[in-house]
């Protein structure tokens, strides 16, 4: 009986530690600095950073804006060649309103402000759909991204946009043999996703890096179409065992098998496609993280040998 009693005590004892953890570690941010290795990428590429952040979950009971606050701050101390956005900005928006809308604008208003490019691709979330089976609210997305255009934040559904090196730093341009394309797949719950028409336009040997909400997505690239890509939704798990990267709240709870953060394994897509998962910096249920901190990513472009 003493022995049950004690074990008892000591799992009453690990839950409370997690829980107490996961309510405080939302509010480090952890920043990773890893190498993308680009097919073509011109010589003057060659060292530029593009940094990744995403799932906000704004609206969310506790939603962590102020993480959010500081995120966008290191950013634009930073200066990265462009900031990319996996998507899911808000949590859960009911018809009509624009608070949480409002909220995000109002966070990455810093950022837009800067001449930082800045793109972003809508997540299931961005749609209200908490689960595959909603109905996805695209009027929602519609507005959300008109909103985004015009404070800057450019929407890539599908479609992809030219970055350029200039004196002053990263802009838009026209395509020539020094730019880099940012290609940006639609959301997979909202059945947006087309990765053959974000593709079409991009040059088969042109220097690209791949955006999506969903890892799912990555999937469908075709070989030697995405040397460097990146995703969110995951959370990183949210609440993960340290050292079993299968074992999370996600794929114990949730029943999604996705990669949850960090570099997939190369069987995950195609040949030669290489994707990178962001842990995102909010919550979905409970605001809580354990052993998955927010995460600024930070990918320095190299020269694919």
């Amino acid at each position: 009986m003493k022995v049950f009693k004690r074990i008892v005590i000591g799992f009453g004892a690990l839950i409370l530690f997690v829980v107490l953890w996961g309510l405080v570690e939302p509010y480090f941010i952890n920043t990773e600095e890893e190498a993308a290795a680009i097919t073509n990428l011109p010589e003057e590429w060659e060292g530029q950073e593009i940094a990744v952040i995403g799932d906000f979950q704004v609206g969310m009971w506790m939603d962590n804006t102020w993480t959010i606050e500081r995120v966008v701050d290191r950013l634009i101390e930073r200066e990265p060649a462009a900031v990319l956005l996996t998507g899911d900005h808000v949590y859960h928006v009911k018809k009509g309103s624009e608070k949480e809308l409002d909220q995000v604008l109002e966070l990455l208003e810093p950022l837009a402000e800067t001449d930082i490019p800045v793109m972003t691709v809508m997540g299931n979330h961005d749609y209200s759909m908490e689960k595959k089976d909603h109905e996805p609210d695209t009027a929602y997305v519609e507005k959300m991204s008109e909103k985004f255009e015009e404070l800057g934040i450019h929407v890539l559904e599908n479609e992809h946009f030219v970055l350029n090196l200039t004196p002053d730093g990263t802009a838009e341009g026209e395509p020539d043999g020094q730019s880099l394309y940012i290609g940006g797949i639609g959301s997979s719950w909202a059945a947006m996703a087309n990765v053959e028409e974000t593709l079409s336009g991009i040059p088969d040997d042109a220097p690209r890096f791949m955006l999506m909400h969903n890892p799912q997505a990555f999937k469908s690239i075709p070989a030697d179409s995405a040397p460097a890509a990146t995703a969110g939704h995951t959370h990183g798990g949210q609440i993960s065992i340290p050292f079993t990267p299968h074992w999370s709240y996600m794929t114990l709870f949730k029943g999604e098998e996705v990669h949850a953060a960090g570099w997939a394994e190369a069987d995950f897509g195609e040949k030669r496609n290489l994707l990178y998962v962001n842990p995102g910096i909010g919550f979905s249920d409970v605001p809580l993280r354990f052993t998955t901190p927010p995460e600024i990513t930070y990918f320095e472009l190299k020269q694919k040998s």
